[in-house]
């Protein structure tokens, strides 16, 4: 099993056709994703890596039939009106390759998604990757002749959530390079407002019978971090959290890393989020490279999927 996607999921990838959506298809497709079709206005009668483009969704599912997933990688201002056609042909699950999305499109579009049952992951998610099943959004595909997806994402039954897209595969090669393997990473999105949040991804980790517990990588600003806590207390995730909160001691009123990641008003710091997930339970580390060691302190010793 997995989380959101798997090796039988049929995904679409809006975009495609330009440089970067390219990019995104051949190492979701290298990594054995099973991408069906492929839409850019314009552009129909196509082909990217072999997989048929058309004009709009609508013709796109005519001619392929349904599909699970879409990813969307196009330019923020374009965002919405591409988002909402997905959800508008009946995908539940959508994933936004794509920054800088205006804010009140993306609350627009969050609403729009919650509103109808739609699973979204971003804004500015770099994707999602189940290792040796699929990858949704390029996330743990080949760059180049790089090694990645076997040095950093292999299989095995450790989750990873990470609000940084680098840091997903940091956190990911520190927790292979333990002796454990990924169950399903995700990229929750680094946007000001996201689809989906910690809180909400927790129960799907805890419904997935392949994962044995997941590893978190967070920052300061949102409160995201104390919602999860309180899921943890609340019983609708008890399995191991291991995690690690970048920014602490940074004064209120400075930005850093993502657009989301500021002190306001005396929440959103380290500090605060460190106590809560601790508070419910969690383990939280000082620095990034103990999450592996503090993995095996919690399982003794890999739980299998690892070397």
């Amino acid at each position: 099993m997995a989380i959101l996607i798997d090796e039988n999921t049929r995904m679409l990838i809006q975009g495609i056709t330009g440089r970067f959506g390219q990019g995104v298809a051949r190492r979701m497709i290298e990594v054995g994703s099973k991408v069906v079709v492929g839409v850019t206005p314009g552009r129909g009668g196509q082909s990217v890596w072999g997989v048929p483009v058309f004009n709009t969704i609508k013709e796109a599912l005519g001619a392929v039939g349904p599909v699970d997933a879409a990813v969307a990688v196009v330019p923020g201002p374009e965002a919405k009106g591409a988002v909402i056609e997905a959800f508008d042909a009946g995908i539940k699950t959508v994933l936004m390759r794509v920054e800088r999305v205006p804010l009140h499109d993306a609350l627009e579009i969050i609403a729009h998604a919650k509103k109808n049952d739609i699973r979204l992951i971003g804004p500015g998610s770099a994707g999602v990757v189940s290792p040796g099943k699929a990858s949704f959004g390029g996330l743990g595909g080949f760059i180049g002749s790089s090694d990645l997806p076997k040095i950093a994402f292999r299989p095995g039954r450790i989750g990873v959530i990470s609000r940084s897209g680098g840091q997903t595969s940091t956190i990911s090669w520190v927790v292979c390079g333990a002796g454990f393997g990924i169950s399903t990473a995700v990229h929750l999105g680094s946007e000001p407002v996201l689809g989906t949040t910690l809180a909400e991804l927790l129960p799907l980790y805890q419904e997935d019978q392949d994962t044995d517990g997941v590893v978190y990588f967070g920052e300061i600003g949102t409160v995201m971090e104390e919602e999860a806590a309180e899921v943890i207390k609340a019983g609708g995730y008890t399995k191991p959290m291991v995690a690690y909160i970048a920014g602490k001691g940074l004064p209120a009123g400075l930005r850093f890393s993502h657009a989301s990641a500021i002190v306001e008003g005396g929440k959103g710091t380290a500090e605060g989020k460190i106590k809560a997930l601790k508070e419910a339970g969690a383990t939280v580390v000082d620095r990034p490279e103990d999450l592996g060691q503090a993995l095996g302190e919690v399982f003794g010793r890999a739980p299998g999927g690892g070397s």
